[in-house]
């Protein structure tokens, strides 16, 4: 099963990003306060982790709030670690948010 055909998903009820793997769900919990969005939580099955799925999903929602037009607020390590290792992405970073 190729990771990157998987879609991600905008569960807003839950404040979450889903990513549905072999019956299991990925998500990235986030808020949001006015153009500003807050990636609090990253939560990756057990048994999906090491097969790149966090990181296939923390890439789609970095392109969803670009396509939003929205500013981030990455407050989950996981989510400023992969900034750090893909810079091209910092441009999305909130008004005087360091990494």
């Amino acid at each position: 099963m190729d990771i990157k055909q998987i879609p991600v998903t905008d569960n807003e009820l839950a404040h979450q990003f889903e990513m549905k793997v072999n019956g299991q769900i990925a998500k990235i919990e986030y808020m949001m306060s006015g153009e500003r969005m807050f990636l609090t939580h990253t939560e990756v099955p057990v048994s999906l982790e090491g097969q790149g799925v966090a990181a296939h999903m923390v890439e789609k929602v970095l392109q969803i709030i670009d396509e939003r037009k929205l500013k981030l607020v990455p407050l989950c390590p996981y989510v400023a670690s992969y900034l750090r290792k893909h810079p091209e992405w910092k441009r999305l970073l909130a008004h005087g948010i360091r990494i």
